[in-house]
């Protein structure tokens, strides 16, 4: 591999021994630090590892991948190292779809997720005409102000803002440019989670995400737009604990 592991995954909090492992995937123009309110809340029984694309912060200098499908192939690479124990995956917008390509490989190689949280972001089968990511700067911008985000300082400081567009626009053609390849349904219960008032995604669009599984399928509408997370925080911890500790017990 060519490289470092450690350049993909944070932890921010210490987990309890034979914690479930959950990996967390962000956002078009998002880094691993938007997990770390999750990280703090779900406490020590789930090792929370959030993903660091390359682009951005730490790994700014590192050129982006705008690909999903190669974005899937390295991340794959890389969690395959830790999936021995119980692991879920969990991801949001771009992150939801890049987490169900990546529980598909895994699949391919006889490793079977515990549990796929889809959250903000419609079925990989939905297809949308977009491109955000052909706009120029300020078009760039207007959209990612128009979602809006947990992030008010940095959608307030143009400065920052146009610091973190490559990654943005690298991120959005990634999006927009993804068509779900014909394949098996998964084996991995999927539990998705979506704002009422969700500009990208309808509430079919969420729904038509139970055709791409044979395991469990839930659906949790949350009042709210894109970014619903952050205004329900303790709801979706306590979804998430709920299923990871049901999945666990029926693992064993």
């Amino acid at each position: 591999m060519t490289d470092d592991p450690e350049l993909w995954l944070r932890r921010y909090h210490e987990a309890d021994e034979g914690a479930v492992r959950l990996f967390c995937l962000p956002h078009a123009g998002g880094s691993a630090s938007f997990y770390f309110p999750m990280s703090a809340g779900l406490g020590r029984a789930v090792e929370v590892l959030a993903v660091q694309y390359p682009g951005r912060q730490d790994r700014r200098l590192e050129p982006g991948i705008d690909s999903l499908p190669a974005l899937a192939d390295r991340l794959t690479e890389v969690l395959a190292e830790r999936t021995r124990e119980p692991f879920a995956l969990f991801g949001h917008s771009m992150g939801a779809t890049l987490a169900f390509e990546v529980a598909a490989r895994l699949e391919r190689t006889g490793v079977t997720p515990l549990h796929l949280f889809a959250s903000g972001r419609r079925a990989p089968s939905c297809r949308r005409d977009e491109s955000v990511h052909l706009l120029d700067d300020d078009g760039v911008i207007a959209e990612v102000r128009r979602l809006g985000g947990t992030n008010a300082a940095v959608l307030g400081d143009e400065e920052i803002l146009r610091m973190a567009l490559p990654a943005i626009r690298n991120d959005y053609k990634a999006a927009e440019t993804y068509v779900r390849q014909p394949g098996p349904k998964l084996a991995t219960p999927i539990t998705v989670l979506t704002g009422d008032a969700d500009p990208k995604t309808t509430l079919d669009e969420a729904r038509a995400w139970e055709g791409l599984t044979d395991g469990e399928f839930e659906l949790k509408v949350f009042r709210g737009g894109h970014f619903f997370l952050a205004d329900h925080q303790p709801e979706v911890l306590r979804l998430i604990s709920a299923r990871l500790a049901g999945t666990l017990s029926g693992h064993h």
